[in-house]
């Protein structure tokens, strides 16, 4: 299973959300795979590869097993249980 979070490197919301992806990273130990796509075009080309009209912007997480998905800024509980398949 791969998740993936896609933000930019100076999107508040993303900046937010950073400090909850290290946190339950290390709590559930899963790695989610960060992409900058503001600064980074071949990230950016990931994203609407991804993405499909699905969120439309940042942060965006995606889960490639489960293709759940997180639009914008979310509580903690709400990236666990993604993070987790639910």
């Amino acid at each position: 299973m791969a998740l993936q979070e896609y933000f930019g490197d100076t999107c508040p919301h993303c900046v937010k959300m950073h400090p909850i992806v290290t946190k339950l990273e290390q709590e559930l130990g899963l790695t989610v795979e960060k992409y900058e796509v503001w600064s980074n075009e071949e990230n950016a080309k990931k994203l609407a590869i991804v993405d499909q009209g699905l969120c439309g912007g940042v942060p965006f997480f995606y889960n490639t097993e489960t293709k759940k998905f997180i639009c914008g800024g979310r509580g903690e509980d709400d990236l666990r249980a993604w993070m987790k398949g639910a």
